[in-house]
């Protein structure tokens, strides 16, 4: 396999968390860093990430301070009578936070999931939305 190609897959493998401050996991599981979309609307800042295997009931969203932390738990499911000979898929949960800013209305932020998808909408405070100013000709 040439260079390119091993850079790409690179890419698009899970990324396991790394704690910055040293913390260790009370789990003996592996957590990964769910990949993200973020856009953004007139009205709102919308982020689509990436949970395989989470659905509503094993997410959690806080909100402290400035930071919105997402955690989903994984169940592992295999069929009952089987062992496990190979896998290429690594199964474990998934963590990701991002830093607010003050536009954003915390008490207005909604979330989904769906298929493994979560869909958050944090919608921006009504003083900071963009608007549209008129421009007149001068006399």
């Amino acid at each position: 396999m040439d260079k390119q190609k091993e850079t790409e897959l690179e890419k698009h493998e899970k990324q396991e968390v790394v704690h910055e401050d040293g913390a260790e996991r009370i789990t003996d599981r592996p957590v990964f860093r769910p990949r993200a979309d973020i856009y953004e609307t007139e009205k709102a800042i919308h982020i689509v990430a990436n949970l395989p295997g989470v659905d509503e009931s094993s997410v959690d969203i806080t909100l402290e301070k400035n930071v919105l932390e997402i955690y989903g738990r994984v169940v592992p499911q295999a069929p009952d009578d089987t062992t496990l000979a190979y896998t290429e898929y690594t199964v474990g949960d998934f963590e990701r936070s991002f830093v607010l800013s003050d536009e954003i209305d915390r008490d207005g932020i909604e979330a989904s999931v769906k298929d493994g998808v979560l869909n958050l909408t944090l919608p921006k405070h009504k003083g900071v939305q963009t608007r549209k100013i008129k421009v007149a000709a001068a006399d």
